[in-house]
């Protein structure tokens, strides 16, 4: 056990006076330290506010160690290269031009300077883009047309993406892959310059044009159009028939375009509307005929018949399909008219000769007028003089005007030319044959046509003619046999 160390008042005293200098020393340099810690901090916190950070840009200007003036004036006086690289390659080397700040922005650069601030110094990179408040014509106009050209001489020399496509080949529905190219996306290539910082030099990642691909909202309503096409009937109304054309008998080649617009091959249509038109249509076929004393003969068309116009009819149907119209109606009707119109198409009576026409027999040299399936005239005439060729042409032809009185002008053999007023006038064809007047004629026997006969126009007694020009009317058929 140890002995207990015991101080003397005078030790104890000494001790006391040691301890209380070193506390008061211990004070003097705590305070100093407190102070200059203070004043430390102090500096930094005023080189913070007022001075940007180590590794800070301004539109990749590096503005690290400045202040808001001094950052402002190096803006100011920086040359912009305007050089834009697509994933660093240098596509586009534009004018040199000034970065074009003004004393409007410096409020803008303190504030990049504030936001920027922090309590003690910061190496962290960190790039801030500001836009002068005053447009910079040439970037945002000149370089950019400059750009949008570039891009566009680039691509004509890369391979464009292929698109797939949804066709209708053979009455299949087929959908072609997409193929990837290598053409810039122009649009968005252009969006990316414009969103790109306020930079010496723009650096823009590639951004290439892309496919519709098999997948794609566009190539499904394709099908779905196609299909519908497909499943679609248009009703073709020719006289009293009715023909129902489903789209798929009669369209086997198509194509949808991105705005699903539907084109298609027409052929099928018109195959369809040529078999319609040869089994309905009546020109220049031969007409089954009764004739007054009920033989059934056969009769060619000439100037009466009518056909349908294959192209234009088909033009039509077309347009009903790519319209939607379930049901058109034949409208471009041809024949041999003087414009080519066609007569007879609202006929369907006694095999498209209907129950009003003139019948003229040359054999009988007779002729017969029935108006509404009833004879109202009959009498005997004298046609074209068959010894010089002169016949009154046989076929169904139609009325194609009336005169009283009339001039008849022309020519016959061996008589040459000639002028001759009649009181009525009815021809039925283009070459001047037609029913007239004869008060010259003395000659009315059955066989006068043999040697006697007119120039092909059918000859009618003065007394029996105005009731024969009465009962006739214009497009009425006429049945030459």
């Amino acid at each position: 056990m140890e002995t207990p160390v015991i101080h003397s008042s005078g030790e104890v005293n000494h001790l006391r006076k040691k301890h209380r200098k070193w506390y008061k020393n211990w004070k003097v340099i705590t305070i100093i330290s407190i102070g200059m810690v203070a004043a430390l901090l102090g500096g930094i916190s005023y080189y913070q506010a007022n001075y940007f950070n180590s590794n800070k840009t301004i539109n990749h200007i590096n503005v690290g160690g400045l202040t808001a003036e001094q950052a402002f004036e190096k803006l100011q006086t920086t040359e912009l290269k305007n050089e834009i690289y697509i994933d660093d390659q240098l596509i586009l080397d534009g004018n040199d031009t000034k970065m074009g700040m003004t004393e409007r922005d410096l409020p803008e650069v303190k504030k990049l300077l504030k936001s920027q601030w922090t309590f003690f110094p910061t190496f962290e990179s960190e790039n801030y883009s500001l836009i002068p408040s005053e447009p910079d014509l040439y970037r945002s106009k000149g370089l950019k047309n400059e750009l949008k050209k570039k891009i566009l001489s680039m691509n004509e020399e890369l391979p464009a993406p292929t698109d797939a496509q949804v066709i209708l080949d053979e009455g299949k529905i087929i959908v072609s892959k997409s193929v990837d190219g290598k053409e810039y996306d122009v649009t968005s290539l252009l969006t990316a310059y414009e969103e790109h910082g306020y930079s010496s030099e723009i650096y823009l990642d590639p951004i290439y044009s892309l496919p519709i691909t098999e997948d794609s909202e566009i190539i499904k309503n394709g099908e779905k159009k196609l299909q519908e096409l497909l499943d679609f009937t248009v009703d073709y109304n020719v006289q009293d028939h009715v023909h129902s054309l489903k789209g798929s008998d009669v369209i086997h080649h198509a194509t949808v375009s991105k705005d699903l617009e539907v084109a298609f091959d027409p052929s099928g249509i018109q195959k369809k509307v040529t078999e319609i038109n040869d089994a309905q249509s009546t020109l220049g076929k031969d007409f089954n005929f009764t004739t007054t004393s009920g033989g059934v003969i056969s009769v060619k068309g000439q100037g009466y018949g009518w056909a349908l116009d294959v192209k234009k009819e088909t033009d039509l149907i077309q347009a009903a399909f790519q319209k939607n119209e379930t049901s058109v109606s034949a409208t471009n009707i041809i024949g041999n008219g003087w414009n080519n119109e066609g007569y007879g198409y609202e006929t369907l009576a006694n095999n498209g000769i209907g129950n009003t026409y003139a019948e003229v027999s040359i054999a009988e040299q007779r002729i017969w007028l029935y108006r509404d399936g009833e004879l109202v005239v009959t009498t005997n005439v004298v046609t074209g003089k068959r010894s010089t060729g002169e016949d009154t042409s046989p076929g169904v032809w139609y009325i194609l005007f009336k005169r009283t009185p009339y001039t008849l002008n022309g020519s016959s053999v061996g008589s040459g030319t000639y002028s001759i007023e009649v009181d009525y006038w009815a021809p039925f064809t283009n070459s001047g044959q037609g029913f007239h007047d004869a008060s010259w004629r003395t000659n009315w026997n059955s066989n006068a046509y043999h040697t006697g006969g007119s120039g092909g126009c059918i000859n009618v007694q003065p007394s029996m003619m105005k009731k024969v020009y009465d009962n006739l009317t214009v497009y009425q058929p006429v049945v030459v046999y």
